[in-house]
C-alpha cells in the first residue's frame, strides 16, 4: 500500500499548500520555524534515500549491461588516457 494517493499533481501540491495554511493558525513564529524546519528535515531524508536507491538502481543496471569486452575496452581507454597525463606530467617536470 503506498502512502501517496493516486491524485493528479496539482491537487496534490494544492493540498500541500492547504495543509501549510491550516498549520499556521495558532502558531507562534517560533513554533510555525520549528514545525517547517522538522518537515524540512523529513523532506529531505526521504529525498536522500531515494535518490540513494536510484543511484543503486543505476549502478545494478550499467552492471547487468555491460559486458566483459565493454568492461576491458573501457579500461584500455583508461589506461591510455592515464599513460599519456602521465607523459605529459613527465614532460611538464
Amino acid at each position: 500500500m503506498s502512502l501517496i494517493p493516486n491524485v493528479p499533481p496539482k491537487i496534490f501540491t494544492l493540498s500541500a499548500v492547504a495543509l501549510g495554511y491550516l498549520l499556521i493558525d495558532d502558531n507562534t513564529a517560533n513554533e510555525q520555524n520549528a514545525l517547517g524546519n522538522w518537515l524540512m528535515l523529513v523532506a529531505q531524508v526521504l529525498c536522500t534515500n531515494a535518490y540513494f536507491k536510484q543511484v543503486q538502481t543505476e549502478r545494478q543496471m550499467m552492471e547487468q549491461t555491460m559486458s566483459d569486452e565493454d568492461t576491458i575496452r573501457m579500461m584500455q581507454k583508461m589506461i591510455k588516457a592515464l599513460t599519456a597525463e602521465v607523459e605529459n606530467l613527465k614532460k611538464t617536470l
